[in-house]
């Protein structure tokens, strides 16, 4: 039987039994991975025992000269590691990354893909997979791409696949890379699933743009006769609340009740108000206010 076929009964008295520490709460899925984890470590560990007393097989030197070594990115199976989605896994994944592949502490693409195959197995498969080229022949328009990683898994044999869409246009990329609109959403989509399979809590560097992003979308949001800050939100400022929140992983409800109001609907927010809430989530994705742990989890049907 394999572990997807176990309960979470099942799974949590196998990682008891091999003194797995696991988080508190921890969903099914990051059991299955954790519990993989260990088994493949022991895996390792076994064949590394049968050949260490025969002479017919010799070890070759990596490019220090020490038995084993094969230089800076090879894989190791580290016995200290933490369960993935642990308290200390985002830490212990963010150590792996050199100091040139952050950018005030965001990780690049290239980074994550680096540290994404030393933690979680061989690359097999990258690259977009849907691609929504910008059709505005006089500008660099809006341009959005689906890209997917696969994974061996653990280098277990398993493959494992992980999917995200990033979209560019001038209101939220800088204007050096808006020239190239596909490419760069190509390289934030493929960022985005390395951070969604490495399970961090951090943006990817290329995610970010240095443009007061707040002021763009709110330049373009048309409004018909004279601006009214009393008038209900509207319908562009409320599309554009939840694909942030969707981006940050933040719930709507949760977060449009964070101040002194407190809203049934989001349909009640004042279009003033929806400006700051547009502000905050700005500072939220550029890291310059920590996002509030009671406001995370993106919920799909938030306005039901």
């Amino acid at each position: 039987m394999s572990l997807s076929d176990k309960t979470v009964t099942e799974l949590r008295k196998l990682a008891k039994d091999n003194n797995i520490r696991l988080e508190q709460g921890i969903k099914k899925q990051d059991l299955i991975d954790t519990l993989e984890v260990y088994m493949k470590k022991v895996e390792t560990q076994e064949n590394v025992n049968t050949n260490v007393f025969d002479d017919e097989f010799f070890e070759p030197e990596g490019q220090d000269g020490l038995v084993g070594s094969t230089g800076d990115d090879e894989i190791q199976i580290e016995d200290n590691s933490p369960a993935i989605g642990s308290d200390e896994w985002h830490e212990y994944v963010m150590s792996h990354f050199k100091s040139n592949e952050l950018i005030d502490g965001n990780p690049t693409c290239a980074g994550l893909r680096r540290v994404a195959e030393i933690l979680l197995g061989e690359i097999v498969f990258s690259g977009p997979t849907q691609i929504f080229p910008a059709t505005d022949p006089n500008g660099p328009g809006r341009a959005t791409v689906v890209f997917t990683v696969e994974f061996n898994w653990m280098n277990s044999g398993m493959s494992k696949s992980f999917a995200e869409v990033a979209d560019v246009w001038h209101g939220n990329t800088d204007d050096l890379f808006c020239a190239h609109p596909v490419a760069t959403a190509s390289t934030r989509a493929e960022g985005r699933a390395l951070r969604k399979a490495l399970k961090v809590r951090v943006l990817a560097a290329e995610e970010l743009a240095k443009k007061d992003i707040v002021n763009v979308v709110q330049q373009s949001i048309s409004t018909s006769g004279e601006y009214n800050p009393d008038d209900r939100i509207s319908p562009q400022q409320v599309t554009f609340i939840d694909n942030k929140c969707k981006q940050l992983d933040i719930n709507v409800v949760e977060f449009i009740n964070i101040g002194a109001e407190n809203y049934r609907s989001i349909n009640d927010v004042k279009r003033e108000s929806g400006k700051k809430m547009i502000r905050v989530l700005n500072e939220y994705q550029n890291q310059t206010t920590p996002i509030p742990e009671h406001v995370l989890s993106y919920q799909e049907d938030w306005r039901n």
